[in-house]
């Protein structure tokens, strides 16, 4: 993708007439840094940069458009392959054992946890990451969104990511999902102990056509499954997960307990409360599916909707 994007440069240079010196002043960058592009040497273009070479050659948005393609690249097989089953995807079911899932972040949020990375390569490339979360966002609000559901570990409640501001303007966010009907978020609390995702997370897929797909990440590194006997071992994880977590409602009354500072003195619900609040919602809702998908049976309806 980097020796399109290059070989679109140099033809469009070449059909206004610039030369690369010329083209890299009216981008505010050195001709050998064009000479890079267009031969695919180098570091990649940025975002920014990118959009000055399509005003400067006239190029209709072509090279824009081109860019996170190249920007992808720069990402192994699976991780491209996972963002691209990730756009497609009509369902996404992730329990999150660090940090928010990148789909719910704040902005503020995703600077805070995108400036941490190894990889990262200054403040502009910083900000490319961060408007390149934000854009994927945009599915959510989309005709056609998926059904998400998360599951989020206690510690990213408690991690006070960005500092305090930031994470209450991010407990927020999550209380705002309560009123989105595709959306359901629960808590899984401390007392659960063990688990069998403790140390990563996990991301479940469903496409289109019915076939799923398993993510496993950590700190450092992530794997792609898409061996169906290895998906519903992990669905099956997935699952106890989701039954072990606090129920919505209580879920979130622990959101607002933690973004109000209460929580040192909150008490996490027993088993055998959280069960007959599980069994109340259920009946109140006309019966949820436990087993993946989560998506109201027919006639039912989520409660506040």
């Amino acid at each position: 993708m980097a020796a399109l994007f290059g070989a679109r440069v140099r033809r469009l240079r070449a059909a206004a007439g610039l030369t690369q010196a010329e083209l890299g002043e009216r981008t505010h960058v050195v001709s050998t840094r064009i000479t890079q592009i267009e031969r695919a040497s180098g570091a990649k273009p940025t975002l920014e940069l990118a959009r000055a070479l399509d005003t400067a050659l006239g190029a209709d948005d072509l090279l824009v458009e081109l860019w996170p393609y190249v920007y992808r690249e720069a990402f192994p097989d699976w991780s491209r392959k996972f963002m691209e089953l990730s756009e497609r995807a009509v369902a996404v079911h992730e329990y999150a054992a660090h940090v928010v899932p990148g789909l719910l972040q704040t902005e503020d949020y995703a600077r805070a946890v995108l400036s941490v990375g190894r990889t990262l390569g200054g403040k502009e490339q910083l900000e490319e990451r961060v408007s390149l979360r934000m854009g994927r966002q945009e599915r959510l609000r989309a005709p056609r969104r998926p059904e998400l559901w998360v599951i989020l570990d206690e510690a990213v409640l408690r991690r006070p990511v960005g500092g305090r501001d930031v994470m209450r303007a991010q407990l927020a966010r999550l209380l705002d999902t309560a009123t989105e009907r595709q959306i359901t978020v629960q808590v899984l609390p401390f007392d659960q102990g063990e688990h069998d995702a403790l140390g990563g997370s996990l991301t479940l897929l469903t496409l289109p056509d019915g076939t799923e797909a398993a993510y496993t990440e950590g700190a450092h590194y992530g794997q792609l499954i898409e061996e169906p006997g290895e998906v519903t071992r992990f669905a099956l994880t997935y699952d106890r997960l989701r039954a072990a977590a606090l129920p919505p409602l209580m879920s979130l009354d622990m959101i607002r307990s933690v973004r109000e500072d209460n929580h040192r003195g909150a008490k996490v619900p027993s088993r055998s409360e959280r069960r007959r609040v599980a069994q109340e919602q259920l009946q109140q809702s006309g019966g949820r599916q436990l087993r993946r998908g989560g998506r109201p049976l027919p006639g039912s309806r989520r409660p506040g909707a």
